[in-house]
């Protein structure tokens, strides 16, 4: 939990600093809101049990009970973020950091504004957030659902087989080319020539150059909306060198996103290189964060079809911890789980209604503080509990203290111990946490 704290303490600040407004939304969702949204994944949601009325389901994630809500309030424009857990009938696998429940950071704009300015602050807000977390290198993917569809169309594959083959391409990044073309060959029933015309283009990744050089192909050039698709990258590209993030965003062909309601500029993040020591295999921990324009999903949820833009990013905060996790493990690194500064100690018997007023003395000034819940500790076991536990500081109250109106102030790491009178003890913690 603490590890989760500090990642998701830097997530939601840079959302915040982007000027985003928190929202939730209920655990579940009507089944239908939520059926023929995610394509071949549909499968993964969970369902609750029939008890008589609505079908309900688990959220499988925040984009959609988003969309579902500008509608419902008739909101037309709106920039929100939404930490929340969503679930979903995979395999866990932890090394993988996939689980069936786990947290989303989301942040999307909606709105009607002027093309790839919110696509552009999106990505800059991933580009912020990965550096802030001090992962190692990353870089962010980038692609257009009409330049893929405008592949598809120009390679001739049948329209019905779009989504199909789009999610094959979707797992080149898992597998190669060669196992994904036998998956559209012999599962998919592609013919083979086509298949191979579009392994010429999604095996293509770069920067600028590479869609101008998508500009000149004699075929794709020939299809319009992989040409509007083409028109708003090279702008993105633009807005990316103003923000100062474009060395780190590579147009890739081979991305495609699996998820059925993008209609423009999608993206993805990874890690270059898995933060461990050399010697350890290498983790693969996929993407860690992803996202798209997705202009149709609100309209579907629109008595009257009215649409409202959309584009927004999800930070994969689960895959975050795990790394971040097996880095603590690697390096050893200590980390405390409480926040505790002071612990309230006795040498002696009898001193447990001292200890008692005298810790909610602390309580009262703000002051983190524990004690034992013995009536007549041994002061041993009291101060090794405050080394394990990291706590700073002891406050030891015996006999001799009472009777002079002191309290006696212990530091744990030097094991220095000075005298102080008990009206300025508040004041003297105060001062010595500040300063630490």
């Amino acid at each position: 939990m603490v590890v989760r704290e500090k990642i998701l303490d830097v997530v939601v600040s840079c959302f915040k600093r982007h000027g985003a407004k928190g929202l939730d939304t209920p655990a579940f969702e009507l089944k239908e809101i939520l059926t023929e949204k995610y394509g071949e994944d549909s499968g993964l949601i969970y369902d609750l049990k029939d008890q008589g009325g609505e079908l309900l389901s688990l959220r499988y994630d925040l984009t959609v009970p988003f969309a579902r809500y500008l509608a419902m309030n008739k909101v037309k424009k709106m920039k929100r973020y939404h930490v929340g857990k969503v679930w979903r009938r995979e395999s866990p696998t932890i090394v993988q950091g996939r689980y069936r429940e786990f947290y989303q950071c989301d942040f999307d704009i909606a709105g009607q504004f002027d093309p790839m300015i919110p696509d552009a602050e999106c990505l800059k807000i991933m580009c912020e957030i990965l550096s802030g977390l001090h992962l190692g290198d990353f870089l962010i993917k980038v692609s257009d659902r009409r330049i893929l569809d405008g592949i598809f169309a120009v390679c001739g594959v049948p329209e019905s087989k779009f989504h199909a083959i789009c999610s094959s391409v979707d797992k080149l990044d898992k597998i190669s080319w060669k196992d994904v073309r036998h998956e559209m060959v012999v599962k998919k029933g592609l013919a083979p020539e086509v298949a191979d015309r579009i392994g010429d283009y999604v095996q293509c990744h770069g920067g600028i150059s590479l869609v101008e050089q998508m500009f000149q192909d004699p075929r794709l050039s020939q299809n319009k909306q992989a040409l509007e698709g083409l028109g708003d990258l090279k702008l993105l590209f633009e807005y990316l060198t103003l923000f100062g993030v474009a060395e780190k965003v590579s147009f890739d062909l081979s991305l495609a996103r699996g998820l059925d309601y993008y209609t423009g500029v999608i993206y993805e993040a990874v890690l270059l290189q898995t933060p461990v020591h050399a010697e350890e295999e290498p983790l693969n921990m996929g993407s860690v964060a992803a996202g798209g324009r997705y202009d149709g999903l609100v309209g579907m949820f629109d008595p009257r079809g009215h649409k409202v833009p959309c584009v927004g990013l999800s930070i994969g905060v689960e895959r975050i911890f795990s790394i971040v996790e097996q880095r603590i493990k690697t390096f050893g690194e200590k980390i405390r789980t409480t926040e505790t500064q002071v612990f309230v100690a006795t040498p002696q018997k009898n001193f447990l209604q001292e200890r008692l007023k005298l810790i909610a003395e602390l309580w009262d000034a703000g002051i983190k503080a524990e004690l034992m819940y013995k009536n007549n500790p041994k002061l041993l076991p009291q101060l090794h509990y405050c080394e394990n536990m990291g706590i700073p500081l002891v406050v030891i109250i015996g006999e001799q203290e009472l009777k002079e109106g002191v309290i006696k102030l212990r530091s744990v790491a030097s094991r220095e111990e000075v005298a102080i009178k008990r009206e300025n003890l508040v004041a003297e913690i105060q001062k010595r946490l500040s300063e630490s």
